[in-house]
């Protein structure tokens, strides 16, 4: 038997050998298990298909209006991206591609070693297959997850800034069959609603061009998910416990298993994720404050009158929000519950007080403008760090 064969458990059963080199080399995450699920979870939205060319045409052109409102709220002086209408399974492909990065931070975090916990008895070959084999197998368990959820966040998102994660700009994403499906259930104008996400998507875009916010958001983000620790026996444990009636779909039951991130990453956050958790709601505060804020000024001017009546629907609808949203925001370390939403809006408001619209502007622009846990509750701290309105 040569050394390698010593090594390897799967060595006297060739079936089981050519599966374990088939996983070994898939990485951290299976990101092919996770385009398959994505495409699965969001074949409940409609056919795969293109958008409607009239459909283009139509964003475009009230993109050009929605652009000049918020380049002069903001007094934004850079370039837009193209608006890029897509269906709800080529969101979920390329919000796969763009949150790569946070994944591959997730699954290595997830794929340390315990080195604290009792190592696995290596004299007992059938243990020592388990132990393997369930480590083999974590890349392609956390694909489906990963997968499932944002397949079923592309059920329902408007665009790509529904969560406030910087991406690469070619384009900014519109999900038009989300948009008006969410205008005729709330028996809104669909030309307003649409007026209105292009608001938040350009807003958006401005605010992550602003100074080192979007460099800043994304270390944060980063540092969160990268903080996570495993907990190899939740899912069995969890799938252990499902009775009968559970197990009616077994299909269904394991897509909901594998959804479920506590179950592949513990319910308790590392004490580092802890520590971190307060700076990282305070950013995302102070984030959503100023999208909400400046997108509230544009609607007013492009839509009049109905622009509150959309603005509380669809705030409603994102604390609202389902529990596959739920999910990956915390596997993002985001919270966008009522709470948060109302500490940004009260940040912006005191800056604004103090120091106008212009000056928020001038604030978000400087070098490591996100406010502290402290400067958010008291915005004359944070515009004092910044030299704004001395």
């Amino acid at each position: 038997m040569s050394a390698d064969d010593a090594d390897d458990p799967f060595s006297a059963l060739p079936m089981f050998g050519d599966l374990a080199r088939a996983l070994a080399g898939q990485g951290p995450i299976n990101w092919d298990a996770a385009r398959q699920f994505a495409g699965l979870a969001t074949q409940q939205a409609g056919p795969v298909g293109n958008v409607d060319p009239s459909v283009r045409i139509a964003l475009g052109d009230l993109s050009r209006i929605v652009e000049m409102h918020v380049r002069d709220l903001t007094a934004y002086e850079g370039s837009f991206p193209e608006i890029s209408p897509v269906t709800p399974a080529m969101w979920a492909q390329q919000t796969l591609d763009a949150y790569r990065p946070l994944f591959t931070d997730l699954a290595t975090s997830l794929g340390r070693r315990d080195t604290t916990s009792e190592a696995v008895d290596t004299s007992d070959p059938f243990a020592a297959m388990l132990a393997n084999l369930n480590s083999m197998m974590a890349p392609s368990m956390l694909g489906m997850a990963v997968g499932s959820m944002v397949g079923r966040m592309a059920t329902r998102a408007f665009g790509q800034y529904d969560l406030p994660i910087p991406r690469q700009e070619d384009t900014l994403l519109i999900v038009p069959a989300n948009v008006d499906g969410f205008a005729t259930e709330w028996s809104l104008p669909v030309d307003e609603m649409r007026l209105w996400v292009l608001a938040q998507e350009l807003t958006g875009h401005v605010l992550f061009s602003l100074g080192t916010v979007r460099a800043d958001v994304t270390a944060l983000v980063r540092e969160y998910v990268g903080g996570f620790r495993p907990d190899p026996d939740a899912l069995l444990e969890h799938l252990q416990g499902m009775g009968a009636d559970d197990l009616g779909d077994p299909s269904q039951a394991l897509q909901q298993a594998f959804a479920d991130p506590a179950l592949l990453l513990g319910a308790v956050r590392s004490p580092e994720q802890a520590a971190l958790a307060p700076r990282l709601d305070a950013a995302i505060a102070g984030v959503v404050g100023y999208v909400d804020f400046q997108v509230d000024g544009a609607a007013v001017r492009l839509i009049g009158g109905e622009a509150l009546r959309i603005a509380e629907a669809v705030r409603r609808r994102r604390i609202e929000h389902s529990p596959h949203d739920q999910f990956v925001e915390r596997l993002l370390g985001l919270s966008l519950d009522h709470d948060q939403v109302q500490r940004g809006k009260q940040f912006v408001g005191g800056v604004v007080d103090r120091v106008g619209d212009a000056g928020l502007n001038t604030a978000f622009s400087r070098p490591a403008a996100l406010p502290t846990p402290a400067e958010i509750e008291a915005p004359g701290l944070w515009l004092a760090r910044l030299g704004v309105g001395d």
